[in-house]
This record gives structure tokens, C-alpha cells and sequence, in this order.
């Protein structure tokens, strides 16, 4: 089917947006592109330490420069468990490396923050940063010019994003993203959302939520929910930068092993043909950005990535905005029902038919851009297929046409909503960003009362003493980027579903994050301008009427004299401890929200 016009519109008009840094990027990749491999620029004692603790055979082939030496970068560490899966990635890549004529070096590790752990904590002030600081990480590792290609071990929150951004900076050489998978499913994440709000109800203790917690998250391996980590994979699949059908692949697995060789091969032989095709930065381009928006609507994936796809963009060149998601969200249907927006998890989604299904249905309605390189070539059609064993071989089959479960997945001519799961909202309080995926109907149009809290524990408070039943809008200024980093809000979840239960209509509006798990409460998030810029949502007061209106996206206080009040003030000149104080320039270089919060 021919591209749906609106999306080519579009796309065009990124295009012509983007023309002039498109161009300069384009032109510095190429210059940096060689016919020989890198190390021809090193002189002999540059060489001698770069090859120095390699084996013996390694170290002969780098010598002579007669094959391709691969990069890995690598975010392995054993806190995360997502992570713990790459413990013996760079020794197996080595193997599989050597079998295809080919070296492979540790070029580097990036940090890994674990945003589970910091939910609710003074370090998740550092998580979205550390998106920054891993891209300058890969950067680092990829600068001493040794490489011809280049893997990534990544799955998580700030991640992938910070690989894929430090890698487009050397994007004239081809590379790849090389997933864990998710760990297999524990209890279901309807009965870990009904602990959680149990115990904030006081209806069980400590002991007993943690145990739940446990249940749920057991083993090395992506966490099941589809947060920001498993729409990272959906991404990178989505964008042609994974195989096809590798992103929820178990791991420990026979068929997970044999995608690690595939994606190494195929790496090693394209840093052989030296195609400047296949390169990063010509995979990367306008319309693979806009793939990854709508493969973003298409499954409700997580709000995150409109502040990280606008970082990963303007690396390459292409500058994107809200606007664009918008108006992608009013032609791209819903399509997948996946914790938090169902009952499912990514293992019963991958088992229903997967990314392959949802490209497909995608692909034939004329919703994706099939003209666009991927590290398999050209076409994206090439990502319907699914990834199978036979005989002991990894082989590629046509993938689901039809949903194996419709409660979890379906096709275009019957989603879940004809619209996406995430709206732009506008208003007098600014812009900002609404997961609507999960939002119940009933829940969609709010209009109450603003209550301002500080902290979330104020608002936690204010739940335990029984001053919250009723219908209002909890609104938290001052958690932007140039404030504190911007935190995710997450740990306010249980409470606010608490409310819903209750009957209580309540919604959020704040110039922070929430998580990618969440999405039941109606949360307009990453207000701008900030309440620190001077933003409207720092003259919010208590009892100020608010609309929060998620089918027409608008979002006002209705007290219009609110302009002509002073903008509230916080001080943020104290904030220290666990390396807060490291960041304190890097708070007042970061951009907005919607030009990616990035201090690069």
C-alpha cells in the first residue's frame, strides 16, 4: 500500500526542517568515512597499545590491519538485572568475532542507573542526565579510532538513548544494537499493582510488599512491563538497528545465542564491503525517526521517548518536535494492550505475534516508511519476519498476519483506539505531554481544584491523613531539568490509583517525568516553560480551577489573572549528596523537554 499521505507530509516537513544540519552532519560523517580500516591513521606505538593485551592471534590481525575490528560498548553491570545479562557478552562476541574473520575489543563501558532502584530516591535526580553522560561515555570509548564497527550492550531507561546518540557521532561506521531480553514472567502485573496499592492503603506490611516485589522482578533479564527499557526494543527493532523479532527473545536461550552470532556477523561483514550506505548515519535519517514515533503511538509506549527520540534526532542532524508526535497521533491507531495499558506483559505480547505482526499490519496499511536502510538492507519489510530454530540453526519465517491474541495485539482495521496513545496537551499553563493509553474513559476529561505540593511525599501525607477524597488535580512545579535533573514522579502512582478506585476523578500536571509503567492516572507531564523559567505552573496556587481534557488535549487554569501573578521560586542552590552537586552546571546548560533536556 502507498505511504499514507499525512505521514509523507510530515516527513517532508522534517525534511525541509532539518535540510541545512542534515547536511552538515552528512558531510562530517563522510569525511570521516575511510576505504581502509581505522587503524591505518595509527602510528606503531599507538598500535602496540591498542593491541597489547589482546590473544595472540587477535593481536597478529590487528596488527597487520587485515580485518575489521569491532567495538563493543557495553553497559554491563550485575545490580541491574537487565544487564546482568551482557556478564559474558564481550567474551562470547570475541568468539563469534574470530569465526567471521573479524576482532572484537571492549572499547568501553557506560554507566547504567537503574531507575527502579532511584524511584522515589534523591539519585533519580541523575537519572535522565546520565542519558548525557553515557553518550559522552560511548564517545570516549569509540575515540581512540581503532574500529571499523560497532555493537551496543544496552537495553535500559537512559540507555539506549545515550548509546544510540554517542554512536551517531561516529555514525560513519555500521553498527548495531545487541539486546539481553526480559526475564521470563513472574506474578502478573495487575497483582504486583494490587500489592503496591495495598500496603500504601496500610493493608499489608513491609515484609509482604516486598515479597511481591521480588516475585515480580526475579531474575537477570528486562523487567516484563513495557516501560521505557522494553519500548527502548521496540525502537531499536522498529529502526532497524536489532534484528527482526530479537527484542524479547528470553535471555539464556539457544535462540537468543544464535541472534548474538547472527547480529555480530552481519556487523563484521558489512565493516568488510566498506558501504557508506550501511553506515549508522544512513540508517539514522528522517524517515527511520518518524518510524520510531509511530512505532512509539502505535503500542503506547513510553513517554519518555518524546524527550530522548528529539535528543537522538538533532545527534543526527533532523529536528524534530511535539508537534509532530501530535499530529502522528491523530493518524496512528492504537494497536497492543501491554502492562501498564493491559493486563499482558512483553513475553505474552511477543508470544501473540510480536513486533513482526505489529510492522506488518503497520506496513500494510501504509502507516511505516518501507524505503529505509536497516542493518539487514534496504527495506523494512524485512522486519515481519520472525526469528526461529531449526536443526540447530537460526532461520527467519514470515511472521504473524493475524493476532495470535486479540486482547493483547490487533491490526489496523481493528486497534483498541483509532488514535495513539499519547496526546500533546496546550494551554495557558504551556505545553506538555499525556500517555492516554491507560487512562480510563471516565477519566479523560478533568476539571477540579489544583492542590501544589513540593514533594511526593507531601502529597503520600496528605493521602494517610484522608485529605485527598475528592476529586482534584495534583500539581508538582519545580521538577524540570534546570531545576533538579527531572525525576520521574513514579512513586506517586499508587496513591493516584487508589483515588481512581475511589471514585475520585485526579489527574497530574507537573514539568517532571513519570515513569514508562505508568499511565492510569490522566499526567500531563514535561510542562513547558518550567516552573525554574518562570513557567505558569509555578503561579499555580491551591484552589485554583484547572482542565485537563485528554480527547482535545487542552490544559488550563481558569483563573486567567493567574498571569499577572508573581512566579514562585525554589532554591536549589543546596541540592547534594549522592553526586547531585556534580550536576549543578549541567542543570543550567540543559535545554527544554522538547528540545530532548539535553546539556550536549
Amino acid at each position: 500500500m502507498m505511504l499514507n499521505k499525512k505521514i509523507e507530509d510530515i516527513t517532508n516537513r522534517i525534511i525541509l526542517r532539518s535540510e541545512l544540519k542534515r547536511k552538515l552532519y552528512l558531510s562530517q560523517m563522510l569525511s570521516q568515512f575511510n576505504k581502509e580500516f581505522s587503524r591505518a591513521h595509527l602510528n606503531c606505538g599507538n598500535l602496540a597499545h591498542a593491541a597489547a593485551g589482546s590473544e595472540s592471534k587477535d593481536k597478529a590481525a590487528l596488527e597487520k590491519n587485515i580485518v575489521p575490528n569491532l567495538a563493543i560498548i557495553t553497559a554491563y553491570n550485575d545490580m541491574l538485572s537487565a544487564h546482568k545479562t551482557f556478564e559474558h557478552y564481550p567474551e562470547n562476541i570475541r568468539k563469534f568475532a574470530s569465526q567471521y574473520n573479524a576482532v572484537a575489543q571492549v572499547a568501553g563501558a557506560v554507566p547504567a542507573m537503574c531507575d527502579g532502584v532511584t524511584q522515589g530516591q534523591a539519585g533519580m535526580e541523575l537519572s535522565l542526565f546520565s542519558r548525557d553522560v553515557i553518550s559522552l561515555s560511548t564517545a570516549i570509548g569509540l575515540s581512540h579510532n581503532m574500529f571499523d564497527g560497532v555493537l551496543c550492550l544496552g537495553i535500559c531507561d537512559k540507555i539506549v538513548p545515550g548509546l544510540l546518540i554517542g554512536a551517531l557521532k561516529f555514525g560513519h561506521l555500521p553498527t548495531a544494537f545487541v539486546p539481553g531480553g526480559p526475564m521470563q514472567s513472574g506474578i502478573s502485573n495487575e497483582e504486583k499493582s494490587k500489592i503496591r496499592q495495598d500496603f500504601a492503603e496500610g493493608k499489608i506490611d513491609r515484609a509482604a510488599l516486598l515479597k511481591g516485589e521480588s516475585d515480580s522482578y526475579h531474575s537477570p533479564g528486562t523487567c516484563t512491563f513495557y516501560g521505557t527499557a522494553n519500548s527502548n526494543q521496540m525502537l531499536m527493532e522498529v529502526m532497524g538497528l536489532q534484528l527482526p523479532g530479537s527484542s524479547f527473545v528470553n535471555p539464556n536461550t539457544r535462540l537468543r545465542e544464535l541472534l548474538n552470532e547472527e547480529i555480530v556477523k552481519i556487523i563484521a561483514q558489512t565493516a568488510i564491503k566498506k558501504s557508506f550506505d550501511a553506515a549508522l548515519c544512513n540508517i539514522i535519517n528522517e524517515k527511520t525517526i518518524v518510524n520510531g514515533i509511530i512505532g512509539l503511538l502505535a503500542t503506547g509506549g513510553s513517554t519518555n521517548h518524546t524527550i530522548h527520540l528529539i535528543a537522538i534526532a538533532k545527534a543526527a542532524g533532523i529536528i524534530i518536535n511535539w508537534e509532530d508526535f501530535s499530529d502522528l497521533s491523530e493518524i496512528i491507531p492504537l494497536l497492543t494492550k501491554v502492562y501498564p495499558n493491559g493486563a499482558a506483559d512483553v513475553n505474552h505480547f511477543h508470544a501473540a505475534g510480536g513486533m513482526g505482526f505489529v510492522i506488518n499490519t503497520l506496513l500494510e496499511n501504509g502507516l511505516l516508511h518501507k524505503d529505509v536502510n536497516t542493518i539487514l538492507g534496504f527495506g523494512l519489510d524485512k522486519y515481519t519476519k520472525e526469528s526461529k530454530i531449526k536443526e540447530n540453526k537460526l532461520v527467519w519465517e514470515e511472521g504473524q498476519k493475524k493476532s495470535l491474541n486479540e486482547t493483547i495485539i490487533r491490526e489496523v482495521s481493528d486497534p483498541f483506539q483509532a488514535i495513539s496513545g499519547i496526546r500533546m496537551m496546550k494551554g495557558n499553563i504551556g505545553r506538555a505531554v499525556m500517555k492516554t493509553s491507560a487512562v480510563e474513559s471516565n477519566q479523560m476529561i478533568i476539571e477540579a481544584e489544583a492542590i501544589v505540593f513540593d514533594e511526593q511525599e507531601d502529597l503520600i501525607k496528605a493521602f494517610k491523613n484522608n485529605e485527598l477524597n475528592k476529586d482534584f488535580i495534583a500539581v508538582f512545579p519545580f521538577q524540570g531539568p534546570k531545576q533538579n535533573g527531572m525525576p520521574e514522579l513514579h512513586q506517586l502512582t499508587p496513591t493516584l490509583t487508589i483515588l481512581q478506585k475511589r471514585g475520585f476523578k485526579v489527574g497530574l500536571i507537573t514539568d517532571g517525568r513519570m515513569s514508562g509503567a505508568s499511565g492510569k492516572v490522566p499526567a500531563a507531564i514535561h510542562v513547558i516553560p518550567e516552573a525554574r523559567d518562570g513557567g505558569l505552573i509555578s503561579k499555580i496556587q491551591t484552589g485554583d480551577v484547572i482542565v485537563l481534557n485528554a480527547i482535545t488535549g487542552e490544559l488550563n487554569c481558569l483563573d486567567h489573572q493567574i498571569i499577572n501573578r508573581l512566579a514562585r521560586t525554589k532554591d536549589n542552590s543546596n541540592v547534594f549528596g549522592l553526586g547531585r552537586e556534580l550536576f549543578f552546571n549541567m542543570r543550567a546548560l540543559v535545554s527544554s523537554s522538547e528540545e530532548g533536556a539535553s546539556f550536549l
